[in-house]
């Protein structure tokens, strides 16, 4: 596939064999992006683990100082006792089995769902649907609760859950090229010392073997490791 003139102006502007400091690379991915809206700015770690091996997983979450730029979708799955809070936190939908319902029939259009512990047996027939998507509510990202209003406001104000793939890789979206460097930089801190701390006891050698950060359609910029884990 050829690529367009944008692309390749910003391909010439970035030295494949160089590894930049994240300051140096957060102000790069902003000169480089090559689309008419406000794309995403999405970090990519290599993690020296094995995930086939469960004392080697690395998941989590982690609030982004500066948020992520982008109003997340939540629905709020719990019994009606539960439903007042949920809207006044600004959940966007609230119900159960209504929206059991939908999601069966292949509606998806949300970014989180929040549910209480007494409706997650009633959930969990919707493993098929969700878990492909990363929605299924999960206690250790904080989506099972029965405070569905902090889980709300946690979301809203720019919680993220992370999750190495199967090949060992931390794919996050932390920000906007709208953002600034140092808004940019700051987020990525944040993540990146997120899953330091979650580095498994079971994990050998280096941790952090790459990291590189780029946005839609623009290529990516490697960055510098050296000194990460300090």
């Amino acid at each position: 596939m050829s690529l367009t003139k944008k692309r390749k102006v910003a391909e010439s502007k970035v030295d494949k064999n160089k590894s930049y400091s994240l300051k140096d690379a957060s102000a790069l991915v902003k000169e480089i992006n090559c689309t008419k809206f406000d794309s995403s700015v999405d970090l990519h770690i290599r993690l020296g683990v094995d995930p086939k091996k469960a004392d080697q997983q690395v998941r989590g979450t982690v609030t982004l100082p500066h948020g992520t730029g982008k109003t997340k979708k939540v629905l709020v799955l719990c019994t009606p006792d539960k439903e007042a809070d949920a809207k006044a936190a600004g959940a966007d939908y609230v119900g159960l089995d209504e929206f059991i319902t939908k999601i069966e029939g292949g509606w998806v259009d949300i970014d989180v769902i929040v549910a209480t512990p007494s409706v997650m047996p009633k959930i969990g027939k919707l493993g098929k649907v969700l878990g492909p998507r990363n929605l299924m509510p999960n206690p250790k990202t904080g989506t099972v609760t029965n405070d569905v209003a902090a889980a709300v406001n946690e979301v809203k104000g720019g919680k993220i859950a992370f999750k190495v793939d199967k090949t060992g890789i931390v794919h996050a979206s932390i920000g906007r090229v709208s953002f600034t460097p140092e808004k940019i930089a700051e987020n990525s801190t944040e993540l990146i010392n997120a899953i330091i701390k979650l580095k498994p006891t079971a994990s050998k050698g280096t941790y952090i073997k790459g990291l590189s950060m780029a946005s839609s359609m623009s290529p990516g910029i490697m960055i510098e490791t050296k000194g990460l884990m300090n």
